[in-house]
């Protein structure tokens, strides 16, 4: 791929196989683009009016980056620009695509080749790697789907509820639920949302007293998928109301999908009924991929990419990158992006050098004593310079002794590092420290929130 336009046509290819891109979209909105150049990791597209540039950028903004990263291996800014404009005002006028709301999806696309009509799902079973670390909860996924069709009622299996660090394969196991329910049986109503946008939906009607439009929109569910329903928390209202979605779902014998990066024994701050509706059914962890479905994971990619890896090379990234898919799938995008550019074959420099910058690229932030005290600050909703003052309050004094506990369990520094890191007297610091210890092996609710701020720590 020698030039910027080989580049866009596969862009093109890619987006016109996404779930939120319709034939008419397509046609009417990207097809219509123009490629112009790539600079500075920017890339430049060309559109006929200032119109088109902006409802491009409104609904196809984020699919398109996408589209370029997947494509390229690496992100990248991108900038729609008017044809009618000479190149000095483009560049002085042009729309920096930095976000933008992506389409409906629709999982009723059908995989027919590289027509345009025929968008390819992008999550199924069929492209679902299965592996010892995730065998079990393929099972129940495709259980759950064929129990319509071999007459099975599956109750122990509802709610379903499958859990798992990031990156695993949850929300593709979700997708592709509501991809072959949507294809075998268009009848049934069926939801698939994440917990930020169910608790943005009931916001929503709170604020525009639609309540009730919302209770027959959830309420009246034959299949309802929730990702990432750890966030339910510290939404007091929000896990009101999704209780009692819960139970007139749960009751009426309609299914219920949840996906969670922890069991639901260990999500802190959620309230006990709802965790015990949560148990009800059937709890299966997805684990890290062991090596052969790393291998699989990489193997699968490269084809997907139409990029040649030896088994040896194939072998050196699944020993190397251990336990996330997106970091598998985003090496092999970004030795895809090299190969294209440098028109160079893969070889082993080229993939030891991604690794690292992948690696790299993944590593949570240092914990540095100024996140330590922001994280605190926020859980005791206090600020950094109460926490750094003199005032004693009960819960800034609270806030300050859980910031001087953690700077020696989480960064290990010594008592008079801290005391300097505060500006303390040292001397108090191991009483301050014993005395959170203490506090913490008592108190439930303390614990949570401490482990909560480690949490967050350690996943920036």
């Amino acid at each position: 791929m020698e030039s910027f336009s080989d580049v866009f046509e596969n862009v093109l290819k890619y987006l016109y196989k996404l779930d939120g891109v319709s034939e008419v979209g397509y046609k009417t909105w990207l097809a219509t683009l123009e490629p112009y150049k790539l600079e500075n990791n920017t890339a430049y597209l060309l559109t006929e009016s200032e119109f088109t540039k902006k409802t491009t950028t409104d609904i196809y903004a984020d699919m398109i980056k996408e589209a370029f990263e997947n494509v390229l291996g690496f992100p990248v800014e991108l900038k729609l620009l008017v044809k009618s404009k000479d190149s000095s005002s483009q560049e002085e006028d042009d729309s920096v695509f930095t976000g933008g709301s992506p389409g409906k999806q629709n999982f009723g696309s059908s995989d027919a080749g590289d027509d345009p009509s025929h968008k390819k799902p992008r999550y199924t079973f069929d492209n679902f790697i299965k592996g010892k670390s995730n065998e079990l909860a393929f099972a129940c996924c495709t259980a759950i789907v064929n129990k319509l069709d071999d007459g099975s009622d599956n109750e122990m299996m509802n709610p379903l509820f499958i859990y798992g660090d990031s990156g695993l394969g949850k929300t593709h196991l979700m997708k592709a639920i509501a991809y072959e329910l949507e294809k075998k049986h268009p009848e049934l109503k069926l939801i698939y949302i994440t917990t930020e946008n169910f608790t943005n939906d009931f916001v929503k009607a709170l604020s525009e007293r639609s309540t009730t439009e919302f209770h027959n929109k959830y309420r009246s569910a034959d299949y309802l998928l929730i990702d990432d329903i750890q966030f339910i928390v510290n939404k007091d209202a929000v896990q009101e109301e999704f209780f009692h979605t819960f139970n007139d779902l749960y009751n009426a014998g309609k299914q219920i999908v949840l996906t969670s990066d922890i069991a639901p024994s260990k999500i802190s701050k959620l309230e006990n009924r709802i965790r015990s509706r949560f148990m009800l059914g059937m709890q299966v962890d997805i684990e890290p991929p062991d090596f052969e479905t790393r291998m699989a994971i990489v193997k699968a990619k490269a084809e997907e990419l139409e990029l040649k890896l030896s088994d040896n090379l194939i072998r050196m990234i699944a020993e190397k990158v251990k336990t996330n898919i997106r970091q598998l799938e985003g090496t092999v995008n970004k030795i895809k992006g090299l190969t294209q550019y440098t028109n160079e074959a893969p070889s082993s420099s080229m993939v030891q050098r991604v690794i690292k910058e992948v690696m790299i690229e993944n590593q949570p932030a240092e914990i540095t004593t100024e996140r330590v005290v922001a994280e605190v600050a926020g859980a005791f909703s206090v600020t950094p310079e109460d926490i750094l003052s003199q005032n004693r309050r009960a819960n800034i004094s609270l806030a300050r002794k859980v910031t001087i506990y953690l700077l020696k369990e989480i960064k290990g520094l010594t008592y008079t590092q801290i005391g300097n890191e505060l500006n303390k007297n040292h001397s108090t610091m191991t009483i301050h420290y014993q005395e959170i210890a203490k506090m913490i092996s008592q108190k439930n609710d303390l614990k949570e929130t401490v482990n909560d701020i480690i949490k967050n720590l350690k996943e920036i």
